[in-house]
């Protein structure tokens, strides 16, 4: 039986930025293999919404469906010995619950075969100069 636990410190969360990021319309998913000690479980996982995406309510039930859909999905799906963290993103509360299922396993298995997005820009637009 594959172990799952949560991923509870901050470190953790830092360190997942620097794997393996695949974006879908409803979240983001981030993972970081060879992350999660042997000892504690197989593979761990870490939900965040930012409070750009609403109040409290909307964060929280965001949080709520992608717990519920990483404990449905890591055990056939994750990867072994990896961190996999999901990054809530503006419409993703609003989205089917069966459409984040399907959004997820596909982040999954794209993450399984090491192709992730490009890394992100860093800055905004910029002014021109005069």
């Amino acid at each position: 039986m594959t172990r799952i636990a949560p991923i509870r410190k901050r470190a953790d969360f830092v360190a997942a930025n620097h794997g393996i990021r695949v974006a879908r319309p409803g979240f983001v998913l981030l993972v970081k293999t060879e992350s999660a000690p042997a000892d504690e479980a197989d593979m761990r996982f870490g939900v965040t919404v930012t409070k750009k995406i609403g109040n409290a309510v909307v964060r929280n039930r965001m949080k709520r469906r992608f717990r519920a859909l990483l404990r449905d999905a890591l055990p056939q799906a994750g990867i072994s010995g990896a961190d996999h963290v999901m990054i809530g993103r503006e419409g993703g509360v609003e989205r089917d619950f069966a459409m984040l299922r399907d959004e997820l396993a596909v982040a999954l298995s794209r993450a399984a075969e090491g192709k992730g997005d490009p890394p992100r820009k860093r800055g905004g637009p910029r002014k021109p100069r005069k």
